[in-house]
């Protein structure tokens, strides 16, 4: 990143994650395909390592999307006043990879539950209404709970874990259907923002092999994952919903570029579900301080709808 501008890199960087020594085996990747070091490491500062979950895998389950919960004796079942909230995700987190930097706890279940239609149309002054993240501490006496209603019995899915390379949409390849970055073709320089133009100008001058790195990582880190833990939301209707749901009340909603590289370096997936045409589908967010204080009920959601 250009040496002129340390606000901008603080901003743009944010956290990284990185498990065990896969950033060793990245840089050592890097440097026998002949790309300077120093050029890896600005690419490494962008790069996270993020868990994906899917069903069919060869390893041993670390969880399931759907089913029922195993629920703390005595608790109810989580719900918004009278309207009970499906599972969308239970984890174990003592099965899921080891991520430094990224404090999931070390052992226990969490559970995520969303009402998809109503969370939808949640209004910015009562955020999370129709979601909740449980998390239930491992020793803790459970049972199987009975769903209150057939909306809350879903199909159980198994899923097993991989690690996955995820970038901020910046520095993907550009694709229409993203949103806010697709201007890296699309627009003439004389088009672009003054922001536009200097992350245009920061992937030409510091990141010269940046098509070369980002194949390396996917490479090294593929993954076709159906939900994601970790990595990046920072795509316009994510971007959008945060910032109307964390707005002090009468603040005039207004989403940028340096909007969606902040909200990259201040929030963090925790459950990232695939994007699908003709159904809902969920991202639970939360900040990395209240991630690490396990500060579960600062979570939001964002919950879209795609029509096709």
């Amino acid at each position: 990143m250009p040496t002129n501008t340390p606000t901008a890199q603080t901003s743009w960087v944010g956290f990284t994650f990185w498990g065990m020594d896969h950033r060793g085996e990245f840089r050592r990747a890097a440097l026998e395909l002949g790309i300077p070091g120093d050029e890896i490491s600005r690419f490494s500062q962008h790069l996270r390592l993020a868990i994906g979950l899917s069903g069919g895998g060869d390893g041993s389950p670390v969880g399931h999307i759907g089913g029922l919960p195993r629920l703390p004796v005595g608790m109810k079942w989580p719900s918004a006043g009278d309207v009970p909230l499906p599972l969308l995700l239970s984890v174990d987190c003592g099965e899921l990879p080891r991520i430094e930097g990224f404090d999931l706890p070390a052992d226990g279940r969490l559970l995520f539950f969303v009402r998809q239609e109503m969370d939808f149309g949640t209004s910015r002054s009562d955020p999370g209404q129709y979601a909740r993240v449980v998390y239930v501490p491992d020793g803790t006496k459970t049972v199987v709970a009975e769903p209150p209603d057939s909306a809350c019995a879903s199909e159980r899915i198994d899923v097993c874990a991989e690690l996955r390379a995820d970038l901020p949409l910046w520095l993907e390849e550009g694709d229409e259907d993203e949103g806010w970055h697709e201007f890296w073709e699309d627009l003439e320089w004389d088009d672009m923002s003054p922001f536009q133009q200097q992350l245009v100008r920061y992937m030409e001058r510091e990141l010269p092999h940046l098509a070369e790195l980002r194949s390396l990582a996917y490479d090294l880190w593929p993954s076709g994952a159906y939900l994601v833990i970790g990595g990046y939301a920072d795509d316009e209707a994510t971007v959008g919903s945060i910032t109307a749901k964390t707005l002090a009340k009468g603040k005039w909603l207004s989403c940028t570029d340096e909007d969606a590289l902040r909200l990259a370096s201040e929030w963090i997936p925790l459950a990232n579900e695939a994007r699908g045409y003709a159904e809902y589908y969920t991202k639970f967010m939360i900040r990395h301080d209240d991630l690490t204080a396990a500060r579960w009920d600062k979570a939001l959601t964002v919950t879209v709808f795609d029509a096709p």
